[in-house]
């Protein structure tokens, strides 16, 4: 693979790009601070913008590692930022992952998109037009061989916006939120193969 780090990606209604500790407010607002969106993630809902400026901070750190992939969602036509995804090595928080996906290269990691948005948003397609893009970018630009992704499974709705990228149901798992509660998950994979299929039928 090549690592790039976290490039500026653009759709029709979107921008994607780093989020910066200036952004605190509006994620805040728009998402941060929202039960109903934090609910299957693995974090707490915030309890101050000032909490919110904190991770963005702590963030910004990262933004320098080439394998640091982490994108505010950016919606054109009002220039709020509504959401953010990410692209990470789902083996760091979860090792035992390693036995679930037997017949793939896993030396390089094992790289997982996630994702949320203000509920303001939900329902419009953009979660999925995010996802596109950065299934995109990883493997036309990193080079990736596939991708994995994984939702609770009692929010069918997110395993509908990974299928609309492509992604195949592969198998049920447990995921652990940072507070070590247990979460039941399916989990889906898009290989490059398969990528390339689906761009010869469009």
């Amino acid at each position: 693979m090549r690592h790039t780090g976290t490039p500026e990606l653009e759709t029709d209604r979107l921008l994607l790009r780093r989020l910066l500790p200036q952004d605190a407010p509006q994620m805040y607002e728009n998402w941060a601070n929202d039960p109903a969106v934090t609910r299957f993630l693995r974090w707490e809902p915030h309890k101050s913008p000032a909490e919110t400026r904190e991770l963005l901070s702590a963030w910004a750190e990262l933004y320098p590692n080439p394998d640091y992939y982490q994108w505010a969602m950016v919606e054109k036509a009002t220039g709020q930022v509504f959401g953010s995804i990410s692209v990470y090595n789902a083996l760091l928080g979860e090792p035992q992952q390693k036995a679930k996906w037997p017949g793939l290269e896993l030396s390089g990691g094992i790289w997982e998109p996630g994702y949320c948005i203000g509920q303001k948003w939900w329902g419009k397609g953009l979660t999925t037009e995010a996802l596109q893009a950065v299934v995109d970018f990883w493997f036309n630009q990193v080079g990736g061989a596939f991708l994995t992704c994984c939702h609770a499974v009692q929010n069918p709705a997110s395993g509908r916006v990974m299928e609309k990228a492509g992604f195949v149901y592969h198998h049920n798992d447990v995921y652990h939120k940072f507070d070590g509660t247990p979460v039941e998950c399916r989990c889906y994979l898009l290989t490059k193969k398969h990528y390339d299929s689906r761009k010869d039928l469009l």
